[in-house]
């Protein structure tokens, strides 16, 4: 079976559920109060690795993973169920990126290792989070924040300690077999290995010292640019810790000149990964027995020599010479694994401190570009997920949003830049016009219509509401969905810039 070491698949974390608006209704509690919950989690999306696997191939018949979305909270404060996460299985050494970008977001090497790869979103509160003691009968609640989705590029690298690298023919796949139980395919014509192939070598016999050794397909010159099979397999020797470089010593039926493919090898391996150059490499002239190689080997060992590359001799067909290359590698894997420990080991032993990263962002803060003369775009983490989850069917939320945006500076700074009415402001996917024009607006009709239900309902008795008697029932509504208008603060706004994760005790606190 051919090795599939590639693939692209589809991932979606589920949706939070949203918030309930509800309110306890019972014969004897004709006042009782907001009591809708929260929506549940969306499900995550979690990438495990599974040492029993050694290839992407299952991927070429499921290449969509979507998670469950959480339940709608529901009335007496229940929550809604939570969505199934969602686990994908992959091989050790699958790294993974993000295809449209390009970036590296996960590397995978342990058995068992598990990476969120999209996180699930959060379930909105329900309306008895929103209660105060001016707002006793909130019709507010919030959305589920939708879940996150990726369009992912897998790739599998190899997990070896040493890997053979060399021209097509050299002798890679013969020094394998000779080395190894591993039975790859061996001819007398280049490109015979189309896929890598993996043998445990071990020396001294079962329970002695052992490593890992790959054989690479065979290389070409232009290989970084991915002439002959390139890139395909040029990945797989960034993950080993030691090079064996076969040469052809006899020059082959074509007579090329060995040291001219060494340096052809090497350019191509330092071309497509500067950090090559840093790995310990071993040459090996191989086919000795071979009358051409002992003719060129001096020249060989002079000049390699000369350059600090430490060399053996062997011929992989007779097996000479490859019992000591063994043992001379096994000597190098132990010492680099010594110090691999003991760099671990002063790694621990250094002072933590914390490392800000991508994902560390401070949530709170936001940024507002100028795209166009009359169109301004608000970023942020915190902002645009709350844009995301809150619901502007609600009246009383979209006073909250344009609240939070007044209590966080937004829009100080918009009026700061030059922001002027009839313009466009977007935060996340939503945009709101500028200005304070009422006009015939339908929402405004809404919220109206919601204002004077509440009077109704409070005057019956039917509940409480965030009206006062001693306050102005007449009161206008300023403000209204799509519309950006400054308005008073409030002792609400710390309680709900605090509901979205943006505010403390300390109104300074508030950062742009």
């Amino acid at each position: 079976m051919a090795l599939v070491d590639t693939a692209k698949i589809y991932v979606k974390s589920g949706k939070g559920g949203n918030g309930s608006t509800h309110f306890r209704r019972e014969k004897y509690a004709p006042k009782g109060g907001p009591d809708g919950g929260d929506g549940g989690r969306g499900g995550d999306v979690i990438l495990r690795v599974k040492d029993n696997l050694n290839s992407l191939l299952p991927f070429q018949y499921i290449s969509r993973y979507i998670a469950k979305d959480g339940a709608p909270g529901t009335g007496a404060k229940s929550s809604g169920k939570g969505g199934g996460d969602v686990y994908i299985n992959v091989p050790p050494g699958t790294v993974v990126f993000i295809d449209e970008t390009n970036e590296q977001v996960a590397d995978l090497t342990e058995p068992d290792e598990e990476f969120v790869i999209a996180k699930g979103g959060k379930g909105g509160l329900g309306n008895v989070h929103f209660k105060s003691s001016t707002r006793r009968a909130p019709r507010i609640a919030e959305l589920g924040e939708p879940g996150q989705e990726y369009n992912l590029r897998l790739e599998l690298r190899l997990i070896a300690d040493v890997g053979l690298v060399g021209l097509p023919n050299a002798g890679k796949s013969t020094l394998l077999a000779s080395s190894t139980r591993a039975r790859p395919k061996i001819a007398d014509y280049p490109f015979t290995t189309l896929q890598p192939n993996l043998g445990v070598v071990e020396i001294g016999g079962p329970g002695g010292d052992s490593f890992v050794l790959a054989d690479i397909p065979g290389l070409i010159e232009g290989a970084a640019e991915g002439h002959g099979l390139g890139h395909e397999f040029l990945r797989h020797v960034r993950r080993t810790r030691l090079l064996l470089h076969v040469l052809d010593a006899s020059g082959g039926f074509e007579g090329r000149d060995p040291l001219e493919d060494f340096r052809t090898i090497n350019r191509e391996l330092f071309d497509f990964d500067g950090s090559m150059r840093e790995k310990p490499m071993i040459v090996v002239f191989n086919k000795v027995d071979l009358q051409e190689a002992r003719e060129n080997l001096p020249r060989l060992r002079e000049v390699l020599g000369a350059e600090g590359f430490e060399m053996y001799e062997i011929s992989a067909a007779t097996g000479e010479g490859v019992r000591d290359l063994q043992n001379v590698v096994g000597d190098r894997m132990r010492d680099i694994r010594m110090h691999e420990a003991e760099q671990k080991r002063l790694e621990a032993e250094k002072p933590k401190r914390r490392v800000y990263t991508i994902g560390d962002v401070d949530e709170r803060a936001w940024e507002i570009e100028k795209v166009a003369d009359d169109h301004f775009v608000v970023r942020g983490v915190g902002i645009e997920r709350f844009a995301a989850m809150t619901n502007f069917d609600q009246w009383e939320s979209a006073e909250r949003f344009q609240r939070v945006l007044d209590r966080a500076g937004i829009l100080d700074e918009l009026n700061k830049i030059g922001v002027e009415e009839g313009d466009t402001v977007t935060v996340g996917s939503f945009e709101m016009i500028w200005g304070d024009d009422q006009e015939e607006n339908p929402w405004l009709e809404k919220a109206d219509s919601r204002m004077q239900e509440i009077i109704a309902e409070e005057e019956e008795g039917i509940l409480v509401s965030d009206l006062d008697e001693d306050e102005d029932e007449d009161r206008p509504i300023t403000h209204v969905v799509y519309t950006l208008d400054p308005i008073d603060d409030d002792e609400e706004d710390d309680e709900e810039l605090m509901l979205i994760g943006w505010g403390d005790d300390d109104d300074d606190d508030l950062e742009q």
